[in-house]
């Protein structure tokens, strides 16, 4: 047992500094995702003072983004967007596909290669669902319902469409060791699993409804054991594997239950991620990075922040289209998941992998503030 006491008190020691860093963000208006990713740089080896065990810091992180995204999936019902705001299934995912095709086309410019582009064109096009949520709940929030309702369809929609275009780009440029066809075979197969698992969870987990204690503690394993068999036995990235996992119960009448149950598990979870992509960020590799850390910036802007405006008011809906634009003009969970994939097959280099992650800081921090610049509160705030 002594020899766990160091990792204990990394996790408690990261953990009281990340509710701190969380705390003082949201004192200044801005949300506790920030604080968190301060504290990840805080305790990195890139920084002098302290350093946590960037080991342990990793498995909670994965525990984390596996949750996270898992709950996520949970929470999207194409069904119920389609009924409620059906064009967003039009203009979102031409959002998606012309961002990636316009933020993929200058990597190769750039010097990437075509898987590179292709990944970097991705986390381009897609937002963060967490920063999304705090922006439209957030008690300093400036968005209308009908906007509200717009930036959460888009956000899930971009999900739905990043994740199926990020499995395809996997299997096509071979990106999980296997070939084309058997990597084909086995995605296809992991969804049969996805499948049954959609009709058998739901009436295991109404049977454990009056056990609290076994209802949370078997929706995480769901959402750990499926991703785990996703990513070990079939291939698929932890990440996507996790979000593809939680839509097999998004339409049972427990979704909601589960998401509520786990929300407190999977934040504390959650945080570890964001101080893990904290640790991550090397200043001396931004430094050389600079110039991509410029390139995605202006790409953020003219390949997604303008397309969305553009669509938004071309598909006219009932909405402010800049608010729009700019909620969701922030890069963030799968984007870092989809650069890693890229770093760890080399086809994206360390200093663009440091740029990405400057880029989560320094565009969630301008969404969050600009969403509100020009616009009064709306007349029915949450307490």
């Amino acid at each position: 047992m002594e020899s766990t006491a160091p990792a204990v008190f990394d996790i408690g020691f990261v953990l009281l500094l990340a509710a701190l860093g969380g705390w003082l963000a949201r004192r200044v208006g801005l949300p506790a995702v920030l604080g968190y990713l301060a504290v990840g740089l805080v305790v990195s080896p890139f920084t002098p003072g302290y350093v946590a065990d960037r080991h342990q810091l990793e498995l909670f992180a994965d525990v984390g983004v596996v949750l996270l995204l898992f709950e996520v999936g949970i929470e999207i019902d194409p069904l119920e967007i389609g009924r409620e705001r059906g064009r967003l299934f039009l203009v979102a995912p031409a959002q998606v596909v012309l961002s990636t095709l316009v933020a993929g086309a200058l990597g190769l410019v750039a010097g990437l290669r075509p898987a590179g582009a292709v990944l970097l064109g991705l986390c381009i096009a897609l937002s963060s669902s967490v920063v999304v949520v705090n922006i439209t709940r957030s008690r300093r929030r400036t968005t209308d319902p009908a906007t509200d309702h717009v930036l959460l369809g888009w956000s899930v929609v971009q999900d739905m469409v990043g994740v199926a275009l990020a499995i395809i780009a996997v299997i096509a440029f071979g990106l999980d060791s296997r070939s084309g066809p058997l990597s084909l075979a086995l995605t296809l197969l992991y969804l049969a699993i996805v499948v049954i698992a959609a009709a058998l969870l739901p009436r295991l987990l109404r049977a454990m409804r009056d056990a609290h204690d076994l209802f949370l503690i078997f929706t995480v394993a769901s959402a750990l054991a499926l991703a785990g068999i996703g990513s070990v036995v079939f291939g698929i990235p932890l990440a996507l594997a996790a979000f593809v996992s939680g839509l097999a119960i998004t339409e049972s009448r427990e979704a909601a239950e589960a998401r509520e149950r786990l929300l407190p598990f999977r934040d504390l979870f959650a945080v570890l991620f964001f101080v893990a992509i904290g640790a991550l960020i090397d200043p001396s590799a931004l430094l050389k990075g600079f110039g991509w850390l410029g390139l995605l910036l202006g790409l953020l802007i003219a390949a997604k922040v303008v397309p969305i405006y553009a669509l938004v008011r071309f598909a006219r809906l009932s909405t402010r289209p800049l608010q729009v634009g700019i909620g969701l003009g922030q890069i963030g969970e799968f984007s870092f998941v989809l650069a890693t994939i890229g770093l760890a097959h080399s086809l994206i280099p360390g200093e663009l992998y440091a740029a990405i992650l400057a880029s989560v800081v320094i565009t969630i921090a301008a969404s969050t503030v600009l969403v509100r610049v020009g616009h009064s509160r709306p007349a029915l705030q949450p307490a």
